[in-house]
């Protein structure tokens, strides 16, 4: 059961911020002030510019963490106090860590390896080593937060956190922990980290128009923009909330994990790999087809995936894929990478327990290939018993989480 959301976006910290901004349809991308882009091709990016780490953790733990950490951190302290969780009144040694990423700290080896080429070996951060490791999102939360169950990262590039909700199932079902915290983490955004996509033809390149960049199903679609933040959610058995008298979003009902085999970044063209996926959410989630109303989808907004993500979704729901809601949060806060599938995790969440669809934003001019339902431009109310959540990484890994409806 997700109980808590802690969500660190480009479009609002905390639930109310993000929910409100996230159906508002406000986009996050802006012009990047992290480095000067001016000379660069990409110039945009979704960050978060008012991230303070020192509201959530003191400045000398601030200081030891790399960005994507300190967000983690600042995530997980979010979801605790969302779900209501007193953890003095928890077993710390049966509550689970379990927060993944897509790159971890390359923003601080980019750092340092500046120092080095700068100023020498002798100027090299004594921490940077356990800093830019990808595990310490998970092993920051444990610490910053006194939980003593199982630690766990695993990177599985933008498909990163739909695997640790099925990770964290699978710990509270075999007995490991009670409850865990669970999400992703993601900030990479540097000249190294730009310029390498920008280079890839990954990225859009609507510098002009940054919240019209980010176009998931349009046909004048370009690329994708890249984002950071994290989300963490606090997840337990259901025994557990209700024991505690804990408000339910959603449950986790099952996911579905499957390789493409087929190239380094392009997904296989028909969909069929995703399409697994999605069938084996809809499988070990013991629903039908048309048991779900809604796909937060993975919508990256370049020509490929969103092309073969329509025809997965198509190849998995047969004649109900035509009534589903399909909508991608990426238009509005960009590609999170690690931490995407964490975000639309939390979006599908709240869509089920608040009866209230997210919108596509800037979807204006049709594409033959992308024929689904994507809720364009505008949020929409309606009831959702039971919703799947994409991701899809470089690789070709692909995960799908199905999420239901608890009722009262």
């Amino acid at each position: 059961m997700i109980t808590g959301i802690g969500p660190v976006t480009p479009i609002g910290i905390g639930v109310d911020a993000f929910w409100e901004n996230l159906c508002a349809g406000r986009s996050g991308v802006r012009p990047i002030t992290a480095f000067d882009a001016s000379e660069m091709k990409v110039q945009i990016a979704a960050d978060v510019p008012d991230f303070e780490p020192e509201r959530f953790m003191d400045a000398k733990s601030a200081r030891r963490m790399a960005r994507f950490a300190q967000m983690a951190v600042a995530a997980a302290q979010l979801a605790r106090a969302d779900a209501g969780l007193d953890l003095a009144t928890v077993d710390l040694e049966r509550v689970a860590s379990v927060v993944n990423t897509g790159g971890g700290g390359v923003t601080t080896i980019a750092e340092e390896t500046r120092a080095l080429a700068r100023r020498g070996a002798g100027r090299v951060g004594a921490l940077f080593v356990p800093m830019m490791a990808a595990n310490m999102a998970s092993c920051q939360v444990s610490m910053e937060l006194g939980l003593q169950g199982p630690a766990i990262t695993g990177t599985a590039a933008c498909a990163s956190s739909i695997y640790s909700f099925i990770e964290a199932k699978q710990i509270i079902q075999y007995g490991e922990a009670d409850l865990a915290f669970v999400g992703g983490t993601e900030s990479n955004i540097s000249e190294l980290g730009i310029a390498g996509l920008a280079n890839m033809h990954a990225l859009s390149r609507r510098n002009d128009d940054p919240e019209g960049a980010s176009r998931p199903f349009d046909g004048e679609r370009d690329g994708f923009v890249f984002g950071e933040g994290a989300i963490v959610c606090v997840v337990e058995s259901l025994d557990a909330a209700r024991a505690r008298g804990a408000r339910i979003y959603a449950e986790v009902l099952g996911g579905g994990r499957t390789a493409d085999a087929h190239h380094l970044t392009a997904p296989r063209p028909d969909g069929s790999g995703a399409a697994r996926a999605l069938r084996g959410a809809l499988h070990d989630g013991g629903l039908a087809p048309e048991d779900v109303d809604y796909i937060c989808a993975h919508g990256t907004g370049t020509p490929l995936n969103d092309a073969a993500e329509t025809r997965a979704i198509h190849a998995a729901f047969g004649a109900h894929a035509g009534r589903l809601a399909v909508s991608s949060t990426k238009s509005m806060t960009g590609h999170l990478m690690g931490s995407a599938g964490a975000l639309s995790v939390a979006a599908a969440a709240l869509a089920i327990h608040r009866g209230l669809v997210p919108p596509t934003i800037n979807l204006q001019t049709p594409d033959p290939e992308c024929d689904l339902d994507y809720v364009p431009n505008e949020s929409r109310a309606m009831p959702v018993r039971a919703a799947l959540v994409n991701g899809f990484g470089f690789g070709g890994q692909n995960g799908v989480v199905a999420l239901g409806r608890v009722d009262s």
